[in-house]
């Protein structure tokens, strides 16, 4: 069953932009060559990690969305684990409803804040 995926990796810092372009290519060829359509890739540049990843502090952020089925992911993300330009990978499978607009977190916080500021009862 095709499912909608989002993958978000991060890529050694110290890589050059045509390591990073390569880098790229090869895991969208490789998910197009297992039958994976609608493949989006965004770059999100180099980040700061939130916490050290194998002695880096520092990161290059890839998002792709695409549409596949388990085996195509499996294919990637075996690839991306035996990948040593690849420090972090993260695959989730969406859901078919559109996102929540941020007027529905809003909605979501507040009660969680009210909760915090009552005293508990024993």
């Amino acid at each position: 069953m095709i499912q909608a995926y989002e993958m978000m990796y991060i890529l050694r810092p110290n890589l050059l932009e045509e390591q990073i372009s390569e880098s790229v290519n090869k895991y969208r060829d490789l998910l197009t060559e297992n039958g994976a359509t609608n493949i989006h890739i965004k770059l999100w540049g180099k980040r700061r990690l939130a916490y050290p990843i194998d002695k880096h502090q520092e990161g290059t952020y890839i998002l792709m969305n695409y549409l596949a089925t388990g085996q195509q992911v499996a294919v990637v993300e075996r690839a991306m684990r035996l990948s040593e330009e690849v420090i972090r990978y993260l695959t989730m499978k969406l859901e078919k409803e559109p996102a929540p607009s941020e007027d529905s977190f809003k909605g979501l916080i507040q009660p969680a804040v009210a909760r915090q500021e009552q005293p508990e009862q024993v």
